[in-house]
């Protein structure tokens, strides 16, 4: 019989590899089918939608007036911007450059860790920090002059969407700390929604869905389903069964499950366009964000959530 322990490991195993494969899956349909702001419109509403079912079901409890500030704080951040700057990037960059990319979300926590909680950063941290933004600049940088898919303009908004969803991290802490999961969840994407609707509606009404094929929808089910809802709820149950310093430890595991992910899925199902993609300069960004962030993990796993 499977422990709880390891379900626990498995959960986080799958919740990256989800991850991974959205980078591909998510930009397949863009914009021949759907545009970013449809996208966005869709998944913030069907993810409301489930959250608040399972909560309404579920989780019994309220919110204090004085957090709602903070769970509007993070509707911005981890919904609406968080939201809206991953698909507008994706759609114009390539999928491995947003993956790599992406590898920079916890060295950006630590640093908002320090500006807002006032977190202490030793100087391992700095020297992480450091080689991981070199190879976050350079892979950005690269993709102005790149062939293939890269785009500087699309790998800037991918930096932006994981500089957005770090600090959200920071702010929803003590939230996290305070409350159940899905009900913090449920209401950041509520706010996300109401606040990320005005520029995402218009597209939403004037996407021709008569042209989806069933591969749209089956698209559309994955990253709504599985990238949202499901993977959030497999976090929640790691960590009822892990210490944070473990979960939180995954986040840095996920720079190599990523890259190496969706190197196979571009190589096996978009081989004549992404195969472009993969190159050295890439890979060394690669490495260099991952030996980063490694060195920064290595010092207080615990604090880094």
């Amino acid at each position: 019989m499977i422990t709880k322990t390891t379900q626990a490991h498995l959960a986080l195993i799958g919740a990256n590899a989800i991850y991974g494969a959205n980078y591909i899956i998510a930009k397949g349909i863009m914009p021949e089918k759907i545009t970013p702001p449809a996208f966005v419109f869709i998944r913030l509403a069907g993810c409301t939608i489930l959250f608040w079912l399972v909560k309404l079901l579920f989780i019994n409890e309220r919110v204090e007036k004085k957090d709602f500030i903070r769970l509007l704080l993070c509707g911005l951040f981890g919904g609406a911007l968080n939201q809206m700057l991953f698909f507008h990037g994706i759609n114009l960059t390539s999928p491995i450059d947003a993956s790599i990319i992406q590898t920079a979300t916890p060295v950006l926590v630590l640093i908002f860790s320090f500006l807002i909680l006032k977190e202490k950063i030793t100087m391992n941290k700095v020297l992480g920090i450091t080689i991981a933004g070199i190879g976050a600049v350079v892979l950005i940088l690269y993709g102005n002059k790149a062939q293939g898919t890269s785009s500087f303009l699309g790998n800037l908004f991918i930096f932006f969407n994981a500089c957005s969803y770090g600090l959200y991290l920071v702010i929803a802490r003590t939230l996290m700390q305070k409350y159940h999961a899905v009900t913090v969840a449920s209401w950041i994407f509520l706010f996300g929604f109401i606040l990320a609707s005005p520029f995402n509606y218009h597209d939403f009404i004037n996407t021709n869905f008569s042209a989806f094929t069933t591969h749209t929808y089956l698209t559309i089910g994955y990253v709504v389903l599985f990238t949202t809802f499901f993977a959030y709820l497999f976090n929640i149950f790691a960590l009822k069964h892990l210490a944070p310093s473990i979960t939180s430890s995954y986040i840095y595991l996920q720079p190599v499950v990523s890259f190496i992910l969706v190197s196979i899925l571009a190589y096996i199902f978009m081989q004549s366009e992404y195969a472009k993609d993969i190159n050295m300069i890439k890979i060394f960004s690669c490495i260099l964000v991952a030996a980063g962030v490694y060195i920064v993990s290595r010092t207080k796993k615990g604090k880094i959530r």
